[in-house]
């Protein structure tokens, strides 16, 4: 054991003090995000909203996601990540503080757009940050570091607004947000302030760098992520309603379940991630075997009605999740051109908020129309296109970089 553990550990070395600060203030945000997990239960349960209603409510979310990623991009190029995440935190928390006062259909559409594009402005400055506090060999590795602060606040997250539901009411999660947005502020003011802070990555920036949108091959990898994260985010829309209105779990219970997805993060993301870098595979390949994890994960919900098997879905889907994410974050910043790293990391964001738009909607359409069960087969199939559209990327890149050596 004092051997796995000193391995552990070591995972961890090499990184900057102020990637390890930035991953705190991930922690300190994310640990009470809890509104987040519950926001279809909330609207269906609190509010009495039809599931065609809250697919709306959702499509909504995502297209404040979209448009403050987009927004965020531009301002981490023009003002900086530090100002771009400042901001985001400290408006998402007064927005938290609003947000529970307003009950109507459309009042809550507008107020969860205007309060997600806030939240998301921080998305790409993040990955800017994270940039410049990063060694280009370490990058992947503090990615992960970064994924591993956000889910262990997300395993402690709806653990804990399972039990505030069932104590005081929805109402208590959008106080402890707001007032835990606030806090991360305040940590980012004493601990990243750029005259205190230390930028590891000095590359110079070029002068003439390609626009994202013209990156054919990047748009294209993109696509591809927009489609497995509406695969990925049935897993916080439609899956809690199937937990609850056909396994029949209480919230503490789908909290449990939920907060599984972040303790088996915190406690093997890490290790995985340096035994998959030691391997030499390429991030493309590491970005696929996730997705078919993900994909593969629905296949749980048909294995009969023993719950022991939602346990197994779960596992399975964040298996696909630890490796997906942190290489797909590292190909995007690797393809990055310097000078347009928000811009880059912009877009990047913008395809999963896209994820959000298309898919909360489409699955509680689905599952209005179809039944649970042609949901999870729709997904699966989303899975496979995906698949193919990263496999494409994959061979082009690696024929790119064949004739780039033939030419040097």
């Amino acid at each position: 054991m004092k051997t796995i553990f000193t391995a552990y550990l070591n995972t961890f070395k090499g990184l900057s003090k102020e990637v390890w600060w930035l991953a705190l203030i991930t922690f300190v945000n994310r640990a009470g995000a809890m509104v987040i997990p519950f926001l279809s239960l909330y609207l269906r349960d609190d509010l009495q909203f039809s599931l065609s209603d809250v697919g709306w409510v959702m499509t909504c979310f995502g297209f404040g996601s979209l448009f403050g990623s987009w927004i965020g991009g531009k301002l981490s190029d023009k003002l900086g990540y530090y100002k771009t995440i400042l901001f985001s935190l400290i408006g998402t928390g007064i927005g938290f503080f609003f947000l529970q006062f307003i009950t109507g259909f459309w009042p809550i559409c507008l107020g969860f757009f205007l309060l997600i594009a806030i939240a998301d402005m921080s998305r790409p400055a993040f990955f800017v940050a994270l940039s410049a506090y990063s060694k280009p060999e370490n990058k992947t590795r503090s990615l992960t570091l970064i994924r591993l602060a956000i889910n262990l606040g997300f395993s402690a997250g709806p653990a804990l607004g399972g039990l505030i539901i069932a104590g005081i009411g929805y109402f208590g999660l959008f106080w402890v947000d707001g007032i835990t947005c606030i806090l991360a502020g305040l940590l980012l003011i004493k601990t990243l302030n750029p005259r205190k802070a230390k930028e590891t990555d000095q590359e110079a920036p070029v002068l003439t760098p390609l626009p994202p949108h013209k990156d054919r091959l990047y748009v294209i990898f993109l696509i591809a992520l927009a489609l497995f994260g509406i695969v990925f985010v049935q897993y916080f829309s439609t899956v809690p309603l199937y937990y609850k209105e056909v396994r029949s779990l209480s919230e503490s219970q789908i909290g449990l379940l939920l907060g599984l997805n972040g303790f088996l993060i915190f406690a093997f993301e890490m290790p995985l991630i340096a035994f998959m870098e030691r391997k030499k595979w390429s991030q493309l390949a590491n970005v696929i075997a996730g997705l078919l994890f993900t994909g593969l994960s629905f296949g749980a919900f048909f294995l009969g009605s023993w719950n022991l098997f939602l346990v197994v879905g779960m596992a399975v889907a964040t298996l696909g999740e630890m490796i997906a994410f942190p290489f797909g974050n590292a190909f995007a910043l690797r393809r990055a051109k310097l000078g347009r790293q928000g811009a880059y990391m912009g877009l990047y964001s913008m395809s999963f908020s896209l994820s959000h738009i298309f898919g909360h909607n489409s699955g509680m359409q689905l599952v209005n129309a179809l039944g649970y069960d042609i949901t999870w087969l729709v997904m699966v199939a989303i899975t496979v296109v995906a698949t193919v559209l990263l496999v494409y990327v994959k061979r082009r890149i690696t024929t790119e970089e064949q004739e780039n050596l033939v030419n040097i």
